[in-house]
């Protein structure tokens, strides 16, 4: 068995090298990242991925999976799959490859359960570092854990419950709450394992019952949020949209209900598995693991009965990056952050989308804090499509919203947002193509977003640049009346169409507009 690295790393940010013997931020406290990659060596797949854009809020510059399975047939061999480690070994030398194309000075790799329970584990990293010159750092199974939960954690950075990462050859339990995690533990409940237990489907579930009981006993009552990592989760995830007829094919904070898993679980077995893996995007590789890890989420959610059940699409990679960040900068919003790295990036006047934020502001006195937060990221992103052609830029507007990789926002928070951003260029929604999406959220939302929307249309008209004043809005719902007051300056700005964009705005709020102009 390879020898696996336990070096420990404060919570807190690392204030040394860290877990894998460097630092992966050049600057932690800068906002932007520079280009990281990372490979993620596991039991079914090897995955490089390269990080870029905010750092906070990583997007992903590149990313490339190879189904490997590794891990296939070690309950017989106690050896990686030769197979699989041809596949591998080609895979990492592509990696290494790419990365030198793509201007980076290395990879950190890391390898989970098939490398660290292989006999021949530790030959195959040699062989990848005599190869590419990547070190592989063999992580144990409880490490393996805190990072998954670490991912989970740079997503969602107050979640709180239960953490589920699913492998080829390994599940993981860890707990999160307030920021950090907690207890964790590691399991054989990966499908590739279980795809070789002898004795059928009732051997299987004894031995997956008599786990998690096991688990259960280690991690104690844990009823809160589920929140499941891995690619068996997200294709059944995918399953479930399928079944549901659901509009919206984000993965990421995609929820499930037990009574909903149960029904896909049984939709699933009741299927034609190569039909649905076809109508879900899902490998045949991957569909093959499915029916398997069924059989363990069936389980998982009749022990540890979880209030819902959501998905992640960060994990162990996510987890590295969340793993070396000072706390100042695991503090900041990975939503705001990445609004304003495309701020900055793709807006006309970068830095405007906070005076626009304050000048609507107003409107919102009342209003609560998670809302406030979805308004100044729409204000922030008000302008970053505005290269679209003219005809589709509403459309564009809704679509980069609702499916952009952005951290900490359900659902329906990205529809909220992807409406305000099309009524930014758009008075009407009718005759849209995602008009399906709408629904998503109610007829209250739907107008509120709309009221934002024409409020950012109209403050845009009065100054692209770094202007700190705009003028100041006025909102008295009591009286239904809707000021606006300018500077004499300012006066020049309040033209024709402004005047039909703040009218429209008030027409919304079923107001009177009230304009005041000081004297010069």
């Amino acid at each position: 068995m390879p020898e696996t690295n336990t070096l420990a790393v404060p919570e807190t940010g690392v204030a040394d090298l860290g877990l894998f013997g460097k630092p992966l931020f050049q600057d932690p406290g800068a906002r932007a990242l520079k280009r990281v990659g990372v490979v993620d060596v596991g039991s079914n797949s090897v995955r490089m991925v390269v990080f870029d854009g905010a750092a906070r809020s990583p997007a992903y510059f590149y990313n490339e999976k190879i189904m490997c399975a590794l891990g296939a047939g070690m309950a017989d061999t106690g050896h990686l799959s030769p197979e699989g480690r041809v596949r591998a070994l080609s895979a990492m030398r592509r990696f290494s490859k790419l990365a030198e194309g793509l201007g980076l000075s290395e990879l950190t790799a890391v390898a989970t359960a098939a490398v660290r329970d292989a006999t021949d584990g530790r030959e195959f990293c040699e062989e990848v570092r005599a190869l590419t010159g990547i070190k592989i750092w063999v992580i144990d199974g409880e490490e393996e854990a805190r990072l998954s939960a670490q991912g989970v954690l740079l997503g969602w950075p107050g979640a709180y419950g239960l953490v589920c990462d699913i492998g080829g050859s390994s599940m993981e339990l860890a707990e999160i709450s307030g920021g950090r995690v907690g207890k964790r533990v590691t399991s054989s409940l990966g499908p590739l394992k279980l795809r070789d237990i002898k004795g059928g489907a009732k051997a299987r579930n004894t031995h997956i019952k008599d786990a998690m009981t096991g688990l259960a006993e280690k991690m104690g009552s844990q009823r809160d949020r589920l929140f499941l990592v891995g690619g068996s989760w997200r294709a059944i995830a995918r399953i479930d949209m399928i079944r549901r007829g659901y509009p919206l094919h984000v993965l990421h904070e995609y929820r499930m209900t037990r009574q909903s898993v149960r029904e896909t679980i049984e939709f699933i077995r009741t299927s034609d598995m190569d039909t649905l893996r076809v109508e879900a995007g899902v490998s045949s590789t991957r569909a093959s693991l499915v029916p398997y890890a069924c059989e363990v989420l069936s389980r998982l959610v009749k022990t540890f009965t979880p209030k819902d059940i959501a998905i992640s699409s960060y994990g162990i990679r996510e987890g590295m990056l969340y793993e070396q960040m000072p706390q100042r900068l695991r503090d900041r919003d990975p939503l705001i952050e990445a609004c304003r790295f495309a701020e900055n990036k793709d807006a006309r006047s970068p830095g405007f989308g906070r005076i626009l934020y304050n000048f609507v502001l107003p409107l919102y006195n009342s209003t609560s804090a998670p809302r406030k937060r979805l308004i100044k990221a729409a204000c922030l992103l008000h302008d970053v499509s505005w290269r679209a052609h003219p005809d589709y830029r509403a459309e564009v507007c809704f679509d980069n919203a609702t499916r952009a990789n952005l951290g900490g926002l359900k659902h329906s928070e990205r529809i909220f947002v992807g409406l305000a951003l099309m009524h930014r260029y758009s008075n009407k929604r009718e005759n849209i193509r995602f008009a399906d999406l709408f629904d998503m959220v109610d007829e209250k939302t739907r107008a509120e977003a709309e009221i934002l929307g024409k409020a950012m249309r109209f403050g845009a008209m009065l100054g692209m640049d770094k202007v700190e004043e705009l003028g100041e809005m006025r909102w008295h719902p009591k009286k239904k009346e809707l000021h606006l007051r300018l500077s004499a300056e300012m006066e020049p700005l309040f033209g024709e169409v402004a005047v039909a964009r703040f009218n429209s705005l008030a027409d919304s709020l079923g107001a009177q507009a009230v304009v005041k102009i000081a004297p010069r």
